[in-house]
């Protein structure tokens, strides 16, 4: 096989960076002689969170960033956007509705910015993960996606293969493993066999509407009611409460994985006429674990389908990786050593390793591994998630594609016409397990003219289904009597055309420098906002400890800067107020370096 090999500046070649785009975090890797490294992102964290806001003024910010002023702008700030990727949803700002492609590829071109930072080189090739129950659909969407943000996107893989190739770079002796991937959004599970210097993709399965988002809605829906009971205020109604209870649900999920108890502590969560309200709930990791046992258990069948359709049983499996924040959950690890009857594994960090995956596969296809390197040596095989059929008489799915076969892949099947003297058929595309067409999702459709005419059934009309390695499906349909043919590269009809695409490229170009220039100032109100609270903070705790002259110089500085900050909103803020509470908190800061503080 012969591998493109991407040039940068001077023709020296430029890396090829592997991208975990996540519900609720991203992240990228990228090889570093030949081992894959985790990119550290411009505010020094290893992964992002997939978050993207608008402010009024009409800057995009992306990132830790833009989840940091999400209660005080909670209309204008998207989460969790994968689940949405090949729909027609639409988030309208400030008249114009955006695509889940758009606002993914603004999280792809903060994950490309801060691999160029780390890289000191232009990068423009990618390799991207996706769950692995991910339909056509979704996987175009997230190719789109790609392109918008300025990424040649080499290869789409699922995510549990990449986790499985993380894992095989140190692990290459024979074994069947299964891969348990609970994200923020999605699960899927792989069933997954290492042999000889190639990693098989058995089977699959999975629910793209299951991960950490739905343990977080558990939480929110119980604070919800318990205020409801004890305060007699409804919340919902309340977009900056409910963001804010958001992050603390989060919060509290992530403590209770490693604590009993964790306190949720609202100061201000309402204001009525009586005063303000404030929310002090405890919650214990028993009756967390009971208000999501029902979540847990949807992952016991999706586990038991991928080994049925691998033809294993639990006994086969001799490993069990652990993929996504959202494993770190006691009671998922519980449930992982039950249905599979044995520990699992952590020798990888969930949140990291399907990025690693991608950064393998991408030094692989940009011809950057070390000839000889057990990396180079690895070759993958992946499969189709769902089965691929046409429609014909009675709205019988006829599968030309079994799920769970390797790609890529290419099947043709013998079909003819159902009524006399046909000219044309049409050619409808569906993807799903059921039977009727009707229950299963239609990729697209095209209509295949000039067919001779003759008597029903003798016209033979071969229908070709080709999955590319990206699990991206092409299909065409010739008529053998007359030789003429007709093809499609299925696209749904919730993807941006080719036009849109072009013109979200084009303001992805002109947005870039601006959103970077605004993220700094913002991020100097937030850093601002921040040290202004602990001050105060410290001042409170310190009242007595403190002399007069002491807590009159803190608290003039702290008026200062508080005065300065109150000139501007998180989402509007212009150079001259950035300027002035740059000042400010220069100001504030000497004085407590002065003091000692």
């Amino acid at each position: 096989m012969i591998y493109r090999q991407s040039e940068s500046v001077g023709g020296i070649m430029s890396k090829v960076i592997g991208i975990d785009l996540g519900t609720t975090n991203s992240c990228v890797a990228v090889l570093e002689a030949d081992v894959p490294t985790v990119i550290t992102n411009s505010e020094g964290y290893r992964t992002t969170p997939s978050v993207v806001a608008f402010s009024k003024d009409g800057s995009r910010l992306v990132g830790d960033i833009a989840k940091r002023q999400a209660a005080a702008n909670a209309d204008r700030t998207i989460f969790s956007i994968k689940r949405h990727m090949g729909t027609d949803y639409r988030k309208k700002i400030d008249g114009k509705k955006y695509s889940p492609q758009e606002i993914s590829a603004m999280i792809l071109r903060k994950l490309k910015n801060d691999a160029e930072q780390f890289t000191g080189e232009q990068v423009t090739d990618a390799v991207i993960t996706v769950p692995a129950y991910f339909n056509d659909a979704e996987r175009q969407a997230t190719k789109d996606a790609g392109r918008i943000a300025g990424l040649n996107v080499l290869r789409i893989i699922n995510e549990p293969t990449a986790a499985a190739l993380a894992y095989g770079l140190d692990n290459g002796q024979p074994q069947k493993i299964l891969v348990y991937d609970l994200g923020g959004g999605t699960f899927d599970v792989s069933v997954i066999e290492i042999g000889d210097q190639v990693i098989e993709v058995l089977a699959t399965s999975g629910d793209n509407h299951l991960g950490g988002d739905d343990f977080d809605e558990r939480i929110v829906n119980f604070l919800v009611e318990q205020f409801k009971e004890t305060d007699g205020i409804n919340l919902t109604k309340d977009t900056a409460a409910m963001q804010r209870l958001r992050e603390e649900a989060e919060k509290a999920k992530k403590e209770l994985s490693s604590a009993m108890n964790a306190n949720i502590n609202l100061p201000f969560i309402a204001m009525t006429k009586s005063g303000p309200h404030h929310m002090d709930i405890n919650i214990t990791r028993s009756l967390f674990e009971s208000m999501t046992a029902d979540l847990i258990d949807r992952t016991v069948t999706p586990v038991e389908n991928a080994l049925h359709d691998a033809g294993l049983k639990k006994t086969d499996i001799n490993m069990v990786l652990l993929v996504g924040g959202s494993t770190r959950i006691p009671a998922v690890q519980e449930k992982v050593r039950r249905i599979c009857g044995i520990e699992p594994s952590r020798n990888l960090n969930p949140d990291e390793c399907v990025a690693m995956g991608a950064a393998v596969q991408g030094g692989k296809l940009g011809g950057q591994l070390t000839a000889g390197s057990a990396a180079s040596e690895i070759i993958l095989m992946d499969v189709t998630p769902l089965s691929l059929s046409i429609e014909t008489v009675g709205g019988i799915a006829s599968r030309l594609i079994e799920r769970n076969t390797t790609i890529p892949t290419r099947h043709s099947q013998i079909f003819t016409t159902a009524g006399n003297f046909q000219t044309s058929v049409d050619i409808k595309v569906f993807q799903g397990e059921r039977k009727f067409t009707r229950d299963n999702k239609l990729l697209g459709n095209f209509r295949l003219s000039g067919i001779k005419k003759a008597l029903a059934g003798t016209p033979q009309i071969e229908v070709t289904f080709d999955i590319d390695a990206n699990g991206i499906v092409n299909v065409s349909a010739k008529d053998l009597g007359t030789g003429h043919e007709q093809s499609i590269t299925i696209t749904s009809s919730s993807n941006m055309s080719e036009e849109e695409i072009e013109r979200a490229k084009w303001e992805a170009e002109v947005y870039g420098s601006k959103d970077a220039e605004k993220q700094d100032i913002v991020n100097l109100r937030i850093e601002a906002g921040q040290l202004l609270q602990n001050t105060e903070y410290m001042l409170h705790e310190h009242r007595k400890d403190w002399d007069k002259q002491t807590k009159k110089q803190v608290k003039e500085a702290c008026q200062r800067l508080s005065k300065a900050i109150g000139r501007s909103t998180p989402e509007k803020i212009d150079e001259v107020t950035a300027s002035n509470i740059c000042e400010a908190k220069d100001y504030l800061e000497n004085t407590l370096s002065r003091m000692g503080i």
